[in-house]
């Protein structure tokens, strides 16, 4: 692997670096540095949006009942795929403990920011010697994006980092860098590694999978590149193909959710995940940077790992896209990882010091402007009002949640709520009727979300609400005002003038 050699050479210790080498190394360090902090800050707030729920009420399950937790959204006694090794860890934290659902969440954003720092510099370190690299690598993937902003999970955009930090996703993508840089080492050897080393390797691809499934595609193509481009001999091929083995074994006896039946999910996916073939240019056009770097790479090395990589990525993306699996979408990091990596190492493999610098310069300024798109992060941790307005008007603000409910729904109740309450409504431990997400292991979800969507239709009966209500045991209400009416009593009122019934029956 291509490695320039101002990036190995040792620096004599008698001849002290250049004051503008020394600031060269410097100043990525302390600005990824001051971005750990600020991710530290935003866990204390731990923003919500999105998933935060659904993980959430996946720890009050298991908490509650860690060998048969059920459906973590509505009250039906079915698997799920969320009940992966990291959340059962979290779950039985939350029992031992007594902290709640979102202590535990906010402690497991720190262990999942500090393996995806540590995993991060530990693969960067196999590339590149430079002792910039790796700050330059984080800051690479978190503001080489593009000009619009985009939050998805399993995408490290520093704001969707933000929102996700406590995510499987991100404890998933810090366990893949760490998975590259092992499996990266071990290809190194001089002789074939010993079965010792290989088999927890393959232990590892397998928990990174069953924690998240899509980060877990990603793993597997980086992987995949790393072996081509080592060109393993046959000793080495053995051995993987016993590691494969082992953590095949692992996926198929894991005991919460049949790993290999999410093969046959893919139709209830495709809708939410066709967004990601929308705005290309505006969400990843800075990536095109990684892109003319790959491109250097491959000039240099024609079995380049990060090309390989980049290449598989980018493969599966564009057959999802044509052939109208967009949940294959879900790959798109493994493109612009490696990308985004190649851009930051441009900066200190690229042959002549002229050339570098001009890579630095260019990296530097796409960076600040994919900082500024995502500026809104800021607010995550100072007021909005404390904000300057062009960074104010950059910022989402998060959901409110539904704790105001709780003084009156306790654990186990049945609500009926629409599609965004039912998203939140469970992180505190009551089910809905729906589920708010799509759930492939749920038989009646179809069923289930009609009944919801009748039961709010301005044309359905009061006697037909009830009914409802009764099939499915709800014992309460979220909804606007103008659902008041027989068998249901007024109890509160929370924010955008939600209004608390309690079913009479």
């Amino acid at each position: 692997m291509h490695t320039a050699p101002s990036d190995t050479e040792p620096v004599s210790r008698t001849e002290p670096l250049p004051t503008t080498a020394r600031a060269g190394r410097a100043l990525p360090q302390a600005v990824a540095a001051l971005v750990v902090v600020l991710m530290l800050l935003v866990i204390v707030r731990l923003p919500w949006a999105g998933d935060l729920g659904m993980h959430a009420a996946t720890v009050q399950r298991l908490s509650h009942n860690l060998l048969h937790p059920g459906n973590p959204l509505v009250d039906a006694d079915t698997p799920s795929p969320y009940y992966s090794p990291w959340m059962v860890v979290l779950g039985c934290l939350a029992k031992i403990t007594g902290l709640s659902v979102f202590m535990v969440l906010r402690i497991a954003a720190v262990i999942g920011l500090g393996l995806l720092v540590t995993g991060v510099w530990r693969y960067v370190r196999t590339l590149s010697a430079h002792r910039a690299a790796p700050a330059l690598a984080l800051l690479s993937l978190l503001l080489l994006w593009g000009p619009v902003l985009f939050n998805w999970s399993g995408f490290l955009g520093l704001n969707s980092l933000a929102l996700t930090v406590s995510y499987p996703s991100v404890f998933a993508l810090g366990l893949a860098f760490h998975f590259w840089a092992w499996l990266t080492r071990t290809l190194r050897e001089p002789e074939p590694a010993s079965w010792g080393r290989w088999l927890p390797l393959g232990l590892l691809w397998a928990l990174i999978l069953l924690c998240h499934q899509f980060t877990g595609v990603v793993s597997t193509l980086g992987a995949l590149g790393m072996v081509i481009a080592a060109r393993p001999t046959r000793a080495v091929l053995l051995r993987l193909a016993a590691a494969l083995a082992l953590g095949m074994l692992l996926l198929g006896l894991w005991p919460y959710y049949d790993f290999f039946s999410l093969f046959s999910a893919g139709s209830n996916l495709e809708a939410i995940h066709k967004p990601l073939y929308e705005q290309l240019a505006g969400h990843f056009g800075f990536v095109l940077l990684g892109v003319a770097a790959l491109v250097l790479r491959f000039r240099r090395d024609r079995w380049d790992p990060l090309v390989l990589f980049f290449a598989l990525g980018a493969l599966m993306f564009a057959a999802g896209g044509l052939t109208g699996h967009y949940s294959w979408g879900r790959a798109l990091p493994a493109a612009l990882i490696p990308a985004q990596l190649a851009a930051a190492l441009e900066v200190v493999t690229a042959g002549r010091r002229a050339v570098r610098t001009g890579a630095a310069c260019v990296l530097g300024a796409v960076l600040a402007v994919g900082a500024w798109t995502q500026a809104g992060t800021l607010g995550y941790v100072i007021p909005k009002s404390a904000l300057p307005s062009a960074v104010a008007d950059k910022y989402e603000t998060p959901w409110v949640g539904y704790h105001w409910l709780t003084p009156w729904v306790k654990y186990g109740d049945v609500v009926m709520a629409r599609t965004l309450p039912s998203r939140q409504i469970p992180a505190y431990g009551p089910y809905t009727v729906t589920t708010g997400y799509p759930d492939f292991f749920l038989p009646d979800e179809a069923k289930r979300d009609a009944a919801v969507e009748r039961y709010f239709a301005d044309g359905t009966s009061a006697a037909e609400r009830q009914g409802i209500l009764r099939e499915y045991k709800a014992r309460w209400v979220v909804g606007s005002r103008r659902l008041a009416g027989p068998g249901l009593r007024k109890v509160t009122t929370g924010p955008d003038h939600q209004v608390l019934y309690r079913v009479v029956r």
